[in-house]
């Protein structure tokens, strides 16, 4: 968890509590002014009502043009992002037909695959000759062709489990899978952090849920232990089944799962584990298998598996791994298999044709060296933000690097200065993230060579100084202060 400094929240509560006033106050002045004009609602409620449209109105407009920005290229490593202007103070923003070439931090690029390669393009273009741009179809219906059956066995020989199960979206994975392991009777034992997509799926199950403290294998065994002491909490009777959710990498704090604790504490227990890894599939492990490689936990010890093709293989979709039993159970059961269109042939060949380049059967050791690269560059590239005195939140080997922002001035500061100086970045607030804890996301990716890193740190460097969000001295500033020590001594 993050520990913020007493005066850096406490600017930051200033700062919020001043925008909230002055919304609440241009509030009450247009109502007095909108009093003796007509409405439109004709006896209808507001649809958009209460704190979420204040906090759109009033804060999230107000720097709107530091997200969603429109790009016009394949998220490689430099991209095209389309410039947009705004006449009514942010309210709405129109493009233009400018184009700014900026060095891409944002995208989940991992290991480069979104743009066009050498080996996975050539068969995505013939499969799309062959297959066309979709199925049409549900899988049990007419959606299901060879390149799924290809690709899922594929899935399941990479994670080491027996059978895999794919969905055309990463999200519904999550959302569609929980409901269908769980139901009422059941305990959800979910990390505090974990991504919106379990929260949602969860919420969807019926069971009863409890929170542990992030990424804390003694907090987990302390819930567990009580939960299994008191039983269901109307009848206090023994729970169905019990389901631990935890993430390989936390998307918003870069942190890797504390895997082998947790796997020995559910063991103890007789729990269930739900791992994600839709963040660290593909991107960390000798031969990037995820955070079971990295960690040395064996695949058998985790009970249901599930990724995400968004990331590290430059497609869509997710899957589940599991046991044969499981994964022809979620066959029979699963909404997102039954109803929903099947994943995109082109993007199924992506999925199996980047595998192969990640496990070296297309010939190279071109996998090797993106996942050597990938790993170098996010450990090089954390170091310095460190040494320079920014607060960067996660582990080393983890692609993914918060910069803590906490207050909301420096949120769309951060974001267009960067953008200024042709670094595009991603800045995330709440709901994304608590109130308080407003961060800046970088992504690193295997195709970043040492040149485009180190221009990203001198823009960063000195952004950082103009913003202030360097929080902790520099690296050179400590060894100034080493020496004065050394010298009076």
């Amino acid at each position: 968890m993050v520990a913020i400094a007493y005066l850096t929240a406490l600017t930051t509560h200033f700062s919020y509590g001043l925008l909230f006033a002055f919304g609440h106050i241009r509030d009450f002045f247009r109502k007095i002014l909108d009093w003796g004009s007509s409405n439109n609602l004709q006896g209808y409620a507001p649809i958009c009502l209460g704190l979420e449209d204040f906090y759109i109105r009033r804060l999230y407009l107000r720097i709107q043009d530091c997200f969603g920005r429109p790009i016009a290229s394949a998220p490689d490593t430099w991209f095209d992002v389309v410039e947009r202007h705004s006449n009514d103070n942010n309210k709405t923003l129109k493009r233009t037909t400018n184009i700014s070439r900026c060095l891409n931090l944002a995208s989940y690029n991992y290991l480069g695959f979104a743009a066009a390669d050498e080996y996975c393009m050539p068969r995505v273009i013939e499969s799309l000759k062959k297959y066309c741009p979709s199925t049409c179809s549900s899988r049990v219906d007419g959606g299901t062709t060879a390149l799924h059956n290809e690709l899922e066995k594929c899935v399941a020989e990479f994670v080491g489990k027996p059978a895999a199960i794919v969905f055309g979206m990463g999200y519904v994975t999550n959302s569609a899978i929980l409901p269908v392991l769980i139901g009422k009777g059941g305990l959800i034992i979910s990390d505090s952090l974990n991504h919106n997509s379990i929260v949602n799926g969860a919420r969807g199950t019926g069971a009863t849920i409890r929170v542990f403290q992030h990424n804390s294998p003694s907090h987990l065994e302390e819930v567990l232990r009580e939960q299994i002491a008191e039983g269901h909490p109307r009848t206090h009777r023994p729970w169905k089944k019990i389901l631990v959710i935890v993430e390989g990498i936390y998307s918003m704090e870069g942190e890797l799962c504390k895997l082998p604790e947790i796997v020995a504490i559910c063991k103890k227990y007789k729990a269930y584990i739900y791992l994600d890894e839709a963040h660290s599939i593909g991107a960390v492990g000798k031969t990037g298998k995820g955070v079971c490689e990295l960690l040395g936990v064996d695949t058998a010890d985790v009970d249901i598996m599930m990724g995400t093709f968004t990331k590290s293989f430059g497609s869509c979709g997710g899957y589940i791994a599991g046991s044969k039993e499981l994964i022809q159970y979620l066959k029979y059961t699963c909404p997102a298999h039954l109803y929903a269109t099947s994943i995109s042939p082109p993007a199924a060949e992506q999925i199996k044709s980047s595998i192969k380049v990640i496990v070296g059967e297309d010939g190279s050791s071109r996998g090797a060296q993106k996942l050597a690269q990938i790993r170098e560059n996010s450990n090089f590239f954390r170091s310095e933000l460190q040494k320079m005195g920014f607060e960067v939140l996660g582990d080393n080997d983890s692609p993914i690097m918060p910069i803590m922002l906490y207050n909301p001035a420096k949120i769309a500061a951060f974001s267009r200065e960067c953008l200024k100086q042709n670094v595009a970045v991603v800045t995330l607030t709440f709901p994304a993230t608590p109130l308080l804890l407003a961060r800046a996301r970088i992504c690193i990716s295997a195709s970043h060579t040492k040149e485009d890193l180190v221009k990203a740190l001198k823009v960063f460097d000195e952004v950082g100084d103009l913003v202030g969000i360097k929080y902790f001295p520099a690296e050179s500033d400590k060894q100034q202060e080493e020496d004065k020590i050394v010298k009076l001594d």
